[in-house]
C-alpha cells in the first residue's frame, strides 16, 4: 500500500472513498463493458490485459467513464499475476471486486471428445480454469483485506451438465469439449472457493452472460457486450448467501 493511503476503502484525488475492481481479459469484448459499467458506478477499476498496448488504449479509451488503471496481466503467467497483485496493492490497500472474465476458444482444435486436440485442451483450461484460480489466489489478501468482497466468475451456458445431458437441447451437439468442460469445471472451482470463503464474508458466484457477440464466437452472438455487462454487474449484487450460486441470462438456474 502506498503511504498514506486510506486502509480498507481507496479515497480519490478528491478525498472520497470509493470500491475498487479488477477486471481480467478486461480490453475487449465482455471483459471492456464491465469495466465501463464498474467505473460509471464509481469504482476504482483495474483493467487487466495480457497485451500491454491494447489495454493501455482501452484504459485512455474509459478515462472519462470513470477511474480506469491498466495492469499488465497475464492469467496464465505467475510472475505476471504476482506482479500485477503487487502493482495493485502498492496503490490500494483492499480489493472489493475480482471479476474473473479472461477466457479463450481454440475453435481449430476444439471439438467432440473423440477428435479434440490434447494442446487444445491444455491451452484452453490453463487460461478458463487454472487462470481464474491463479488470479484469484493471488488477489486473496487484498479480497481479505475488506468486508462483503466479491469475486465473479464469467461462465456460459455451455458448462452446464444439466442442459448438456438433454439431447433436445443445442448445447449437447455443440462440438467443443474443451470449451464447454473448461466452464464446468469453473462451475465446479465457483463452489468450492464459495464454501471455502463463505465464512470470511466473500461471496463467489458464477454468470452465464448469454450469447454474446465477441471476438470469441465470431461476433455472431445475438446480445451486445453491454447486455452481457449487465448479467455480470447483476451477479456483483447477489447477497452473501447466494454465495456458490449460478447466475443465468434468463434468470434461472438450469446448472
Amino acid at each position: 500500500m502506498m503511504e498514506g493511503a486510506t486502509p480498507a476503502l481507496y479515497a480519490d484525488r478528491m478525498g472520497n472513498i470509493t470500491k475498487t475492481a479488477l477486471v481480467t481479459g478486461g480490453n475487449k469484448g465482455i471483459g471492456l463493458a464491465v469495466v465501463r459499467q464498474l467505473a460509471a458506478q464509481g469504482y476504482t477499476t483495474w483493467l487487466g490485459s495480457r497485451d500491454e498496448a491494447r489495454g493501455q488504449a482501452a484504459a485512455s479509451a474509459l478515462a472519462e467513464a470513470g477511474d480506469v488503471r491498466f495492469v499488465a496481466l497475464d492469467v496464465t503467467d505467475d510472475a505476471s499475476v504476482a506482479a500485477a497483485a503487487a502493482q495493485i496493492g502498492a496503490q490500494t490497500s483492499s480489493l472489493d471486486l475480482l471479476v474473473n472474465n479472461a477466457g479463450i476458444y481454440l475453435a481449430a482444435g476444439d471439438g467432440q471428445p473423440s477428435a479434440v486436440q490434447f494442446d487444445t485442451l491444455r491451452a484452453t483450461y490453463d487460461v478458463n480454469v487454472f487462470g481464474p484460480l491463479r488470479v484469484t489466489r493471488a488477489f486473496l489478501p487484498l479480497l481479505r483485506a475488506t468486508s462483503n468482497a466479491r469475486i465473479v466468475m464469467v461462465g456460459s451456458g455451455l458448462g452446464s451438465l444439466a442442459l448438456q445431458s438433454d439431447p433436445s437441447n443445442g448445447f449437447s451437439r455443440w462440438p467443443a469439449f474443451a470449451y464447454s468442460s473448461s466452464k464446468t469445471a469453473l462451475n465446479a472451482l465457483t463452489v468450492g472457493l464459495a464454501n471455502e470463503l463463505r465464512g470470511e464474508g466473500i461471496a463467489v458466484t458464477v454468470v452465464n452472460p448469454g450469447f454474446v457477440a465477441t471476438d470469441l464466437n465470431g461476433n455472431t452472438g445475438t446480445l451486445t457486450t453491454d447486455e452481457g455487462a449487465r448479467m455480470v454487474m447483476r451477479a456483483v449484487q447477489v447477497p452473501l448467501s447466494g454465495s456458490g450460486s449460478f447466475v443465468n441470462d434468463d434468470g434461472t438456474f438450469p446448472w
